[in-house]
């Protein structure tokens, strides 16, 4: 079935992308801009990168944006892919492509020149549109209709799809989750749960992507349920899954207004104990920064169950606005969002309107008071900070010098017993 109809987008009349498609239409060659950008601009929603396919091999890509003085780096080109710089934005350009083997990522293909090929080959009809410079978009697939009534669906057999590359198991969820409607579409769903198995043939590295994209799209919460439902989550996470808290913890980001974060979903879904943090983070492979994070929202939040404002406060001290508020917002999660939450509310925006100070005691102030230099200096700094905090920051000099003494006088008799 071929289907067409006309896109006005803004980046179609000027703009890099503009001028990529006029240099590779003519003399022979054609070029439209293919994949995500089209399929966004259908649908209304803001548009991340743009690429763009053509008939021209990379060596012609190559030699006219040399012609054009655009700079040209050969990114993928095994795959046919050369990447364009035009005033600092990059626009990758593949050649048409035909699969002649396929295992996974790496499938080996030839070039060519059918624009219905092309399209065929890619995982779903929503993603297989493109459009020319004039605006016409292009439908070999039936993704125009997919995308009227925003449904996900594999191009052709999704079984076959999916042996091709396990990781369209993933992406259907994501992208299902990001811009389909109602139930995943069945025949994708039933592959996918048969296919499931084949997530174990996947790096970490690639799931781990794919995984934290899905969790902040905007519908997470249905997506990770239709993947528990599918017997997916055991083989992702290694573990137990709990969609009571991740689902908590999505209603709590958006009623205190906070960008979608991830880890900070993960932990929801994931983490009960710090050993689950451990695990998904030697599972998914996270960077040092997001196992640091996972680890640090694991770590005793259900201390923060009964916890009141002035704990709270000394809390944020501790470990700082970040790292106080997703472990408050963890520990708002798995207490369940409807529980008590006025007091979670408060607590969660403490950061915007109390920002602990600094500890207004220094090592001078001990020495001063008999302390040598050494491990007991900072052993009393310890003291004394403890009992700063305990006393809810006090700032002035008379309660200053009363913590100060009483901390220097206990170390100084400890030392000489």
């Amino acid at each position: 079935m071929t289907d067409a109809r006309r896109l006005d987008a803004p980046w179609l009349s000027s703009g890099p992308a503009a001028r990529v498609l006029a240099l590779l239409n003519g003399d022979g060659e054609e070029a439209r801009v293919v994949g995500g950008a089209v399929r966004n601009a259908l649908l209304g929603i803001p548009i991340g990168d743009i690429d763009v396919a053509t008939t021209a091999v990379p060596t012609e890509v190559i030699r006219r944006a040399k012609v054009a003085a655009i700079k040209s780096v050969p990114t993928g080109i095994e795959h046919g892919t050369v990447t364009l710089v035009l005033d600092g934005h990059p626009i990758e350009v593949t050649t048409l492509r035909e699969d002649t083997e396929t295992f996974g990522r790496k499938a080996k293909v030839a070039f060519g020149r059918d624009w219905v090929a092309d399209a065929q080959r890619r995982d779903f009809t929503i993603n297989a549109l493109s459009v020319s410079l004039d605006g016409i978009v292009s439908d070999y697939v039936g993704g125009l209709e997919d995308i009227a009534i925003r449904r996900v669906r594999f191009i052709g057999d999704a079984a076959q799809r999916i042996a091709e590359d396990y990781l369209r198991i993933l992406r259907f969820f994501r992208f299902h989750s990001a811009f389909g409607v109602g139930a995943p579409e069945r025949e994708g769903y039933l592959a996918c749960i048969a296919g499931r198995a084949g997530l174990a043939t996947l790096s970490a590295e690639r799931v781990r992507i794919e995984m934290l994209k899905l969790l902040v799209t905007q519908g997470a919460v249905g997506a990770v349920e239709a993947m528990m439902d599918a017997g997916l989550m055991i083989s992702i996470l290694g573990g137990v899954a709990y969609l009571g808290p991740f689902t908590a913890m999505v209603t709590a980001e958006r009623e205190i207004g906070l960008t979608p974060n991830p880890i900070r979903r993960l932990a929801a879904l994931a983490v009960a104990v710090t050993e689950d943090a451990r695990r998904l983070a030697t599972r998914l492979k996270l960077s040092n920064a997001e196992a640091k994070a996972l680890d640090a929202m694991g770590h005793r939040w259900w201390r923060l169950a009964s916890a009141d404002e002035a704990r709270a406060r000394r809390l944020l001290y501790r470990l700082g606005e970040t790292n106080y508020r997703d472990r408050l917002l963890l520990a708002w999660a798995r207490a369940g969002h409807e529980r008590d939450a006025p007091r979670w509310c408060e607590l969660a925006q403490l950061p915007e309107r109390f920002t602990p100070p600094k500890f207004p005691l220094k090592a001078a102030d001990f020495i001063a008071r008999g302390v040598a230099e050494g491990p007991l200096l900072g052993h009393v700094l310890t003291l004394a900070e403890d009992a700063w905090l305990a006393a809810d920051f006090p700032l002035d000099q008379s309660a200053l010098d009363a913590i100060a003494d009483q901390a220097a006088a206990r170390i100084l008799q400890n030392g000489r017993s």
